[in-house]
């Protein structure tokens, strides 16, 4: 049986973390899509990175997936480079690891939005 230790474990594993100072830096490139996983009453409370779009962890599958027609987000594009943010990490670990799992190769957990806040990293409501 698995715990939610050993998910977080695997996708930590899986998937490459980037510190808030490289991530902003590639974000002033104006390179890569910036996804915040959060739901939306969080980044209501906090916002989120500039131009990041917004699409919660548990829809994921389905906005990354071009077979469900209906809820496929063309932003998801399996060459694309994908850095995803949430409150701490492990949200966008997770999420990141459902990509990698997914066939999405390009794919960076910058950690939480707090620490892109924190070391001045663009934002908006």
């Amino acid at each position: 049986m698995k715990t939610a230790k050993d998910y977080l474990d695997s996708a930590n594993e899986d998937v490459p973390k980037m510190d808030a100072k490289d991530a902003i830096a590639k974000h002033a490139t104006g390179k890569g899509v910036f996804i915040d996983v959060r739901d939306s009453a969080d980044i209501a409370k906090s916002g989120t990175i500039k131009g990041a779009h917004r699409v919660p962890r548990g829809m994921i599958e389905f906005r990354a997936d071009p077979a469900v027609e209906a809820l496929y987000d063309a932003t998801f594009q399996k060459d694309a480079e994908i850095y995803l943010v949430c409150g701490a990490g492990g949200q966008a670990a997770l999420a990141g690891k459902t990509l990698k799992d997914m066939g999405y190769e390009n794919v960076t957990n910058i950690g939480g939005f707090p620490g892109w806040k924190d070391a001045g990293g663009p934002t908006e409501a």
